[in-house]
Formats: C-alpha cells, sequence, structure tokens
C-alpha cells in the first residue's frame, strides 16, 4: 500500500519543472512513456512529458483513449503510466494541488470534497492506469532500452466497497487483486503481478 501511495504521488508530481540537463530527448520520452498501455494503444496515446528546458508540456497529442506520462528525470529507475482520457480532470487537479505544494493527504481530501459537490468529475464506469517501473540498472536513459521492467494495473471505481466488489482489503496471493480506499472518489482495485526480479 505504501508502495502505490508513492507511485500516484510520483504521478502528481508531474508539472514540476526539472533539470534540462537531465531531461532525455523527445524520442526517448515518448518510446518509454508508452511502455504502460496496452501495445494496440501506444501509437495514437497522448503523451506528456518535459521540454529541453524541464518544462512540463505535451509531447504529442493523442488520438484515442489513452494518456501517458513520461518518466520524471529526477527519479531512480524508471517510472511510467498511462490512464483513460476520463481520468483525465483527477489527474490535472492533483497535478494542480501538487503545484500549490499541498500535501497527499490534502490533496486527498479536497478532491474527495469537490467530487462529492460536483465540482471535478470522475468516470461512472470502471476506468484502468497502467504503471510501468525500472530499477536504475534496467533503464538506458539514452537510448530508452529497458530490461525486465514491471507492469501493474490500477481500475478507478469510484466510492467501490469491499462488499460491492467482492474482493479483499489485501492481497491474499501473490497477483491477487485486491481494493484500496474502498468507499472513497478513488477507490480502485490493484493488480499488482509479482516482480520478474
Amino acid at each position: 500500500m505504501k508502495k502505490t501511495k508513492l507511485i500516484l504521488m510520483a504521478i502528481l508530481c508531474y508539472g514540476s519543472a526539472v533539470s534540462a540537463q537531465t531531461v532525455p530527448s523527445k524520442e526517448v520520452q515518448l518510446k518509454t512513456a508508452v511502455l504502460a498501455a496496452p501495445e494496440a494503444l501506444r501509437e495514437k496515446a497522448m503523451v506528456y512529458g518535459y521540454s529541453e528546458k524541464g518544462e512540463f508540456i505535451v509531447l504529442r497529442k493523442g488520438e484515442n483513449e489513452m494518456v501517458c506520462m513520461a518518466d520524471d528525470p529526477n527519479q531512480a529507475g524508471l517510472n511510467v503510466s498511462c490512464y483513460h482520457k476520463d481520468l483525465e480532470p483527477f489527474m490535472a487537479r492533483g497535478r494542480e494541488l501538487k503545484k500549490e505544494g499541498k500535501s497527499f493527504q490534502e490533496i486527498f481530501d479536497i478532491r474527495e470534497q469537490e467530487v462529492k459537490n460536483k465540482k471535478l468529475s470522475m468516470p461512472s464506469q470502471p476506468t484502468t492506469l497502467y504503471v510501468y517501473a525500472a530499477k536504475d540498472d534496467q533503464f538506458n536513459r539514452t537510448t530508452g532500452e529497458v530490461k525486465d521492467g514491471n507492469l501493474r494495473y490500477v481500475v478507478y471505481i469510484p466510492f467501490a466497497t469491499a462488499e460491492s466488489t467482492g474482493l479483499p482489503l489485501k492481497p491474499e496471493a501473490p497477483g491477487m487483486p485486491w481494493i484500496m480506499d474502498p468507499g472513497t472518489h478513488r477507490a480502485h482495485i490493484m493488480i499488482n503481478p509479482p516482480p520478474k526480479n
């Protein structure tokens, strides 16, 4: 659970400027960002990343339902994500609040209230976020080559509970789906396949 919260916080952190010296080429950012998406959706996915000056920008406009995030070059290893475009208001609001200096809990509480007050929309259908990660020694920042990365899945079902889904509150076997933040605006099913290494 702690690891999942750190991953989601990393996604929220996109939008802060990074050092221009550490930013990989646009080609590498595009190549690695879409590794989180299903293969058939990669070519036409929208991609956020960083300019040569380290500014958070749109690297590529999308033509399908996927929105992808390039790796934050200031963080160790590789951590990229892709999510359904219906989650963009939720994700964009999180980035905005993070930029304002809000804590994880403050962001959670503000978005929860805004969803309940219908100021912030969440998808009415189950909606997926994919996270692809690799350790530093598995990722070449110059070429974008990745060896033995791990893919995790998050399916958002706002306000779902263990009772409404039949899922446990923690995994009882490797790779078993479970529900996190049940009963809240960001209730989601977690699926963490066992690491390859």
